[in-house]
């Protein structure tokens, strides 16, 4: 059975951080390209940051985020990260990863990940 588990969020003042994390289960993790998208209220799910299959050489974000956020992947834990700095009001959102099989490097469609976790709230409060 496969399960994407993610953490670390929660209620933040505009310019604090959080660092979410995603714990894999049941896959081959290593094999696997993870992504971090996002969804606010009343909005349609967007992709936030990506990050290739085996040693996560590429990394890929969306110009929103670019310079705040950070993806990084530890393979021995099954785990991605999404480090967020300098969060902004207009990042509050549900936070989501998930994992594709099928593009090892570049994937910023939702139908091109294979299985997703269950989202972690961010509030970013003015």
């Amino acid at each position: 059975q496969v399960q994407l588990v993610e953490s670390g969020g929660g209620l933040v003042q505009a310019g604090g951080s959080l660092r979410l994390s995603c714990v894999a289960s049941g896959i081959p993790f290593s094999l696997y390209a993870m992504g971090w998208f996002r969804q606010a209220p009343g909005k349609e799910r967007e992709f936030v940051a990506g990050i290739s299959n085996r040693n996560g050489d590429r990394t890929y974000s969306v110009d929103s985020v670019k310079g705040r956020f950070t993806i990084s992947r530890d393979n021995a834990k099954n785990t991605v990260y999404l480090q967020m700095n300098s969060l902004k009001p207009e990042d509050t959102a549900v936070y989501y990863c998930a994992a594709s099989s099928t593009v090892p490097s570049g994937a910023t469609r939702r139908w091109q990940y294979d299985y997703w976790g269950q989202g972690t709230q961010v509030t970013v409060s003015s």
